[in-house]
C-alpha cells in the first residue's frame, strides 16, 4: 500500500493516497468516519491496473462540512495531481460527495461509481455513465435508494448487488467489490 500524502491548499490539509498508473483513472471517496476502501482500491493499482486516487477529508472537519464543500476539496487534489478527469465515486457518504463533484464538475468525470448510495437530493449530471454497487442486506444505505436513482437515468446508470452483504460491503467483500468495478470501468 502507498503513503498517505496531505495536500494543503489554503489550510485544508486534505489527505490521499496515489497508487498505479494504469489508463483508467478512478477517485475513490470512503464512508465518513472509516476507510473501507484501501483494499479494493489496492487491488485495482496492483491488480487490474487502473491509477487510483483514495481521498479522505480535510483534517479538522470533523463532519461538519458539506458534500458541495468536500467536492470542492476532490476536485483541488485532483488539479494538484494532473487529474483532467477520472472516474470519481465512494462509498455511502463519500458517494455523496461523488455525485456532488461530478453534479458541480461533469466536465472532469468519466462517470459516477457509488458504493451504496444516501438519500439524498443531488441529480446524476448528464450523460456520464453511473454504477450503483451495493449490498443486499445494506440497512444504512438500503438497495431500494440504488435502485430508484438508477429509474432517473436507466439508459446510463447500471446496479450490481453483492447477496447478503451489509453496508460495510467494500471491507467485508473488497475482491469482489474490486472485481465488480474492474469489469464495469475496464471498458471504459
Amino acid at each position: 500500500m502507498s503513503e498517505i500524502q496531505t495536500f494543503d491548499p489554503d489550510g485544508r490539509a486534505i489527505p490521499f493516497v496515489e497508487e498505479g498508473d494504469g489508463p483508467v483513472k478512478l477517485v475513490l471517496i470512503p464512508e465518513r468516519g472509516q476507510d473501507a476502501l484501501g483494499v479494493v482500491g489496492h487491488y485495482l493499482a496492483e491488480e487490474a491496473g487502473f491509477h487510483v486516487v483514495r481521498i479522505g477529508y480535510r483534517a479538522g472537519s470533523g463532519g461538519r462540512l458539506s458534500a458541495a464543500e468536500h467536492a470542492e476539496d476532490i476536485i483541488a487534489v485532483m488539479d494538484h495531481l494532473g487529474l483532467d478527469h477520472s472516474w470519481i465515486g465512494g462509498h455511502g457518504f463519500g458517494g455523496t460527495v461523488a455525485r456532488a463533484a461530478v453534479a458541480a464538475h461533469h466536465e472532469r468525470a468519466n462517470g459516477l461509481l457509488l458504493l451504496g448510495v444516501e438519500d439524498e437530493d443531488i441529480p446524476l449530471a448528464p450523460v456520464i455513465p453511473v454504477l450503483i454497487v451495493q449490498g443486499s442486506a445494506d440497512d444504512v444505505t438500503v438497495p431500494a435508494i440504488g435502485e430508484q436513482l438508477q429509474t432517473t437515468a436507466p439508459e446510463r446508470a447500471s446496479v450490481k448487488t453483492l447477496d447478503g452483504e451489509g453496508h460495510f460491503f467494500p471491507s467485508t467483500k473488497p475482491i469482489e467489490t474490486a472485481v465488480i468495478i474492474e469489469e464495469y470501468l475496464d471498458w471504459d
